[in-house]
């Protein structure tokens, strides 16, 4: 299996688009409020991109790489219906936002304590990621607004996904913990 392969990587590619999207749409960037929002603004929605995506892109990767450590065959994917649910909301200005943008689909015969670090990993590498960023926010004095924005959100996004993913319902990563932690015993 290979590390990460050229399917992969489009669908990254195509995550980050429909990620700074749909953020661009709930970040104060550059806009007056005052004005009107525009429907398409190639700034907020890189702004947003680089803000989001590296909280979903390595929460999944994070489930790939310990699958692969443990000899699993894991692959990452888009999953299309989550995705075009979170661009219609934004596009139609909810004031809330459902999003289930991607996963990593795992074959292979795992070993239960294997289960749950492979579950644990992705809230794991929010965790980090929250982690970083409230580095940052607390050890650089001089930053310029829109940096202090960017870090700010990528703390609370890291944040919630760590504890959201980790509610021990399907089909989320807690209950994959939760039932790989269990199958130990």
């Amino acid at each position: 299996m290979a590390f990460i392969t050229v399917n992969e990587i489009l669908n990254m590619i195509i995550l980050a688009l429909a990620l700074g999207f749909i953020f661009s749409k709930f970040l104060p960037v550059n806009r007056d409020p005052y004005k009107p929002r525009k429907f398409f603004d190639w700034e907020a929605i890189k702004f947003a991109a680089i803000i989001a995506t590296p909280a979903v892109v390595f929460h999944e990767l994070g489930h790939k790489f310990i699958a692969l450590s443990f000899g699993l065959d894991a692959t990452f994917f888009i999953w299309g219906t989550g995705l075009l649910i979170g661009i219609v909301l934004a596009a139609l200005n909810s004031p809330f936002l459902f999003l289930a943008p991607a996963y990593v689909s795992i074959s292979g015969a795992a070993l239960p304590y294997q289960t749950a670090l492979i579950a644990f990993a992705g809230p794991g590498l929010n965790l980090f990621l929250w982690g970083i960023s409230a580095y940052v926010l607390k050890a650089k004095k001089q930053l310029k607004e829109k940096e202090r924005l960017g870090w700010a959100v990528s703390k609370k996004l890291n944040l919630f996904l760590f504890f959201f993913n980790l509610i021990p319902i399907p089909p989320l990563d807690g209950y994959s913990v939760l039932t790989g932690f269990l199958g130990m015993f």
